[in-house]
């Protein structure tokens, strides 16, 4: 804990008198009348009327005082800890003018069915007011298989998008122009091919790499930790990412090599001190595996983004976006040695929680939908995705996903958020919890570095363990009512309104497989083969994978092609059973 400031708060007027932030006097004089009041007005209010419950927590953890002063902010130097938007430690944000200049990107999750259908959906909400596209990928593609696989059935389109092949992205971006908007694209095992199909879908439009804008998942680790979807073992799994982060920071300047994704990380059960810790950990492996590579950090740290869950304790959820700022930037600054600004600055999507919906009284998850969404809007997101009400039931429906982008443009245009930049900056218990936050995070982090970096804990079960425990807790308060989910443990209907949900035809499956017959009988497949085993090779001699990846998508070998090649040379990967 540092010593209290010294700073002198900027006078807003030529002549008004100058004064401490932090006047030790004034400290005394409110911790007295703390005292005070404690023994006074809390004491008896509380012989009156007992609390709810014995003591009072965040959804972390995180012990809530019964009252927050300026004195529980003596320790606060203003221009380290908090400072002014867009400028280190970007605690306040990563631009000046946050929404005041632009609000953030809309990106609504989409993919089902054909890529002609998903390509109708991008359609519609880029109609509708959407500002960026976000694709979902089906089971298979995350997997690395093709439609036809065996282990394909009764999988494919259900998720996300069915894709295969060169083929199915040109008919999932028809009509798009891939220089006019941004892309997010949530696949990670297999996301250097799909990154490689988007490269040459572009070429196609006659539009080069480097004025592609947009992001890629690709963060594997949390694959590991979180969602358990890969193909490889954790180390090769890393080296291919790695491959892409160093082609891209050479190829394309706009574009994200990796989201690092707290999002599955807490769909798994994690706190938001966890959530905060692990995927930072991420972060900075990543950064590690690249300094190792003989890159620079200011070469690829700039484009680096983050993905984070939000979920219903408003509060706190703000705090861990300020948070996760700050302790990015510093560390980027003082343990990695950053020197460009934008290699500090946290650039975040966020995504309102999936597994915070009920099938129970789905309309209830619209209310907490937007909750959850104004929490990532006053904690500086960049982009935002706002979870449908019927998702806990299937993929959304046209009317459900337009209700979730009406939720994002009213808060953009209705609620005044988009007039101030950090509005809770300087609340007591918002910086409480911001530093609370921090401190909480880095005793992870610390954890990690002590057990030999994020790879090493990954493989030791470390994250899953601690994940697993937290889930563990929250379903028993759950189910002791300890935690109140409206719907579900409290406030019961004996009847509930059936709503109407998205079904997916099972015969999209064999329309994707014929198209996927259809591309192996026309390709050259000799030329097929030959770039197969020039991706064989770079495996085997460390070279970077993703000239030879290109080479083979524009031969239209398919995903399930590729990521074969990469379980021959690597191996496929089974995760230990711990207790």
């Amino acid at each position: 804990m540092s010593k209290p400031s010294t700073q002198i708060a900027p006078t807003r007027e030529e002549g008004t008198p100058e004064h401490p932030t932090y006047d030790a006097g004034t400290i005394r004089q409110i911790r007295e009348a703390q005292d005070a009041w404690e023994k006074e007005v809390l004491a008896a209010s509380l012989e009156r009327m007992p609390l709810r419950r014995e003591k009072f927590v965040t959804d972390s953890g995180i012990p809530i005082p019964d009252v927050l002063t300026p004195a529980d902010r003596a320790h606060e130097d203003f221009l380290r800890d908090i400072g002014f938007p867009g400028q280190y430690p970007y605690t306040r944000g990563p631009q000046a003018t946050m929404y005041r200049a632009r609000t953030w990107t809309m990106r609504q999750f989409a993919g089902f069915g054909t890529p002609r259908d998903t390509n109708q959906r991008f359609k519609y909400l880029l109609s509708q007011g959407m500002t960026g596209l976000s694709v979902a990928f089906d089971m298979p593609a995350l997997m690395g298989y093709d439609a036809d696989h065996p282990m394909s059935r009764g999988e494919v389109g259900k998720e996300g998008v069915a894709v295969s092949s060169l083929a199915d992205f040109e008919i999932l971006f028809d009509g798009i122009p891939l220089d006019k908007v941004t892309t997010s694209m949530t696949i990670n095992a297999s996301a250097i091919y799909a990154l490689a199909c988007y490269v040459v879908t572009a070429e196609k439009q006659g539009i080069p790499p480097e004025k592609l804008g947009g992001t890629i998942q690709a963060d594997i680790l949390k694959e590991y930790i979180a969602q358990k979807e890969w193909i490889v073992p954790p180390r090769p799994a890393v080296r291919i990412l790695i491959d892409m982060i160093e082609w891209c920071s050479r190829n394309m300047p706009k574009w994200h090599p990796v989201s690092i994704s707290g999002y599955h990380i807490r769909e798994a059960g994690a706190t938001a001190v966890q959530e905060l810790a692990f995927t930072l950990a991420d972060g900075f492996g990543y950064v590690e595996e690249c300094l190792k590579r003989g890159m620079k950090v200011d070469e690829f740290a700039p484009r680096f983004s983050f993905f984070w869950d939000v979920h219903n304790d408003f509060f706190e959820e703000v705090a861990k976006f300020r948070a996760a700022r700050r302790i990015w930037a510093r560390t980027m600054k003082e343990k990695y040695g950053a020197k460009d600004p934008r290699s500090m600055m946290l650039r975040t999507h966020a995504q309102t929680a999936g597994v915070s919906l009920t099938a129970q009284q789905p309309y209830n998850n619209i209310v907490r939908v937007a909750l959850q969404a104004f929490a990532a809007v006053c904690g500086g997101t960049q982009s935002l995705h706002t979870n449908s009400l019927d998702e806990t039931y299937a993929l959304p429906t046209e009317e459900a996903v337009t209700i979730a982008l009406r939720t994002q443009q009213i808060i953009a245009h209705e609620s005044g958020a988009d007039r101030v930049v950090d509005p809770l900056a300087g609340s007591y218990y918002v910086e409480y919890l911001t530093d609370e936050l921090e401190k909480r995070a880095r005793e992870y982090l610390d954890r990690i570095e002590e057990m030999g970096g994020i790879i090493k804990a990954v493989e030791e079960g470390y994250p899953q363990k601690e994940i697993a425990e937290s889930a563990f807790r929250h379903q028993k308060e759950v189910e002791s009512k300890d935690r109140i989910i409206v719907g579900v443990n409290a406030y019961r209907m004996d009847e509930e309104t059936p709503i109407e949900v998205l079904k997916i035809d099972d015969a999209l499956a064999e329309e994707q497989i014929a198209r996927l017959r259809e591309v192996r009988e026309k390709r050259d497949n000799a030329r097929v083969q030959k770039a197969l085993e020039a991706i064989e090779r770079a495996c085997e001699d460390g070279s970077n994978l993703m000239p030879p990846v290109l080479e083979a998508v524009r031969a239209y070998a398919t995903i399930g092609e590729v990521c074969d090649v990469f379980r021959k040379v690597f191996g496929t990967y089974r995760e230990e059973g711990r207790f």
